[in-house]
């Protein structure tokens, strides 16, 4: 179980333009790393359009901000110029950083259980420590949960 001061796992995938990125990328800077279930749903939305919103404050603070479904690229695409997100997506549809990341698992949804996308946040600091893990994601008030 990944926990607070571990090493971030190192992950690469493709964004939603094909470009190749990789946790090495972030060395030096501050990541927020979020896990969703899918692109433009109600509560994807949400969080994705209040870590939007807020996109100056992580800024700011000197964080940039990643998110990773295993929704395809053009999917992905469409999610951000619909909502005009200001950050990257990950498309990582073999689950590779879902799972190295314990975000993929069985979850309930309407009453069955399923194995899928956990809603999960990491915080991760210069150095690749993580510093935050976020479980019980607000999706209207994340920012709030990120920048305590």
């Amino acid at each position: 179980m990944l926990k607070t001061g571990d090493k971030a796992p190192y992950f690469e995938g493709k964004d939603q333009d094909g470009k190749l990125v990789r946790l090495s990328d972030f060395a030096g800077k501050k990541l927020v790393l979020y896990f969703y279930p899918k692109d433009s749903t109600p509560g994807c939305t949400a969080e994705a359009c209040d870590l939007r919103d807020n996109y100056e404050r992580f800024l700011a603070a000197g964080y940039s901000i990643l998110g990773v479904s295993k929704d395809s690229e053009a999917s992905h695409r469409k999610f951000i110029e619909r909502y005009l997100l200001p950050f990257p997506l990950i498309s990582d549809k073999e689950t590779v950083i879902l799972q190295a990341y314990e975000a993929w698992g069985p979850k309930k949804f309407m009453g069955k259980e399923t194995i899928g996308t956990l809603r999960k946040t990491y915080v991760i600091d210069e150095n690749g420590i993580i510093t935050d893990i976020i479980t019980k994601v607000d999706t209207k008030a994340h920012t709030a949960q990120i920048l305590k």
